[in-house]
């Protein structure tokens, strides 16, 4: 099993910046995917970005050049940089892994951008 648990959300104003981390702990190794998704009321889980274990990135369109995957494996730790920020960027984002064909997610947390 693979436990995550995502910190940094809030309330930022359009424009502004937040920092996302995901914390893995429990089975870890052989984890090869770590990546985000959203959930906005009333819509689907949306892919935000992930990112390898060997550090290959992808986005999302709406999120290119403005948001930033990493992922420090010594820390067991991914993050998710998010700059000018929108309110359609308002959402409940989730931490996903992807291990030997299982997909583990956290909790979620919520992201909201507004003046």
């Amino acid at each position: 099993q693979v436990q995550l648990v995502e910190s940094g959300g809030g309330l930022v104003q359009p424009g502004g910046s937040l920092r996302l981390s995901c914390a893995a702990s429990g089975s870890i190794s052989g984890i090869f995917i770590m990546g985000w998704y959203r959930q906005a009321p009333g819509k689907q889980r949306d892919l935000v970005a992930t990112i390898t274990n060997g550090g290959s990135t992808k986005y999302a369109d709406a999120m290119k050049g403005r948001f930033t995957i990493s992922r420090d494996n010594a820390k067991k730790t991914a993050y998710l940089q998010m700059n000018s920020l929108k309110p359609e960027d308002t959402a409940v984002y989730y931490c996903y892994a992807h291990k030997l064909g299982v997909s583990y997610w956290g909790q979620g947390t919520q992201v909201t951008v507004s003046s």
